[in-house]
């Protein structure tokens, strides 16, 4: 017999507003991170050993330029990389699962 737990959060106020910050600045991370791959993917889509080789933007650099994004967990932050990297594993051997969109 498999048992299954289910729970709501009654957060206040200020915790709303935390979890918001931190699902949006996710997501702009993510885009952030999504668009730099793709620049960096599009002029080497011929010469795979250039690609091969790239430096990628990281949350890291992202929180370097926008300040605000200290505000909020650096593990959300990691999580987006770790997605947008299973994203592009999933693609790059099947590509009928679509390249990573944007979120």
């Amino acid at each position: 017999m498999k048992t299954a737990f289910s729970y709501r959060l009654y957060p206040h106020a200020e915790q709303e507003i935390l979890i918001h910050k931190t699902l949006g600045c996710v997501r702009f991370v993510y885009n952030r991170m999504l668009a730099n791959r793709k620049e960096i993917y599009a002029p080497c889509q011929d010469d795979k050993a250039t690609w091969k080789q790239p430096k990628y933007l990281r949350p890291a650099d992202c929180k370097k330029e926008f300040a605000w994004l200290k505000d909020v967990d650096s593990v959300a932050l990691a999580n987006a990389q770790l997605h947008l990297q299973t994203a592009y594993k999933n693609f790059f051997p099947d590509q009928s699962v679509g390249f990573p969109q944007h979120t």
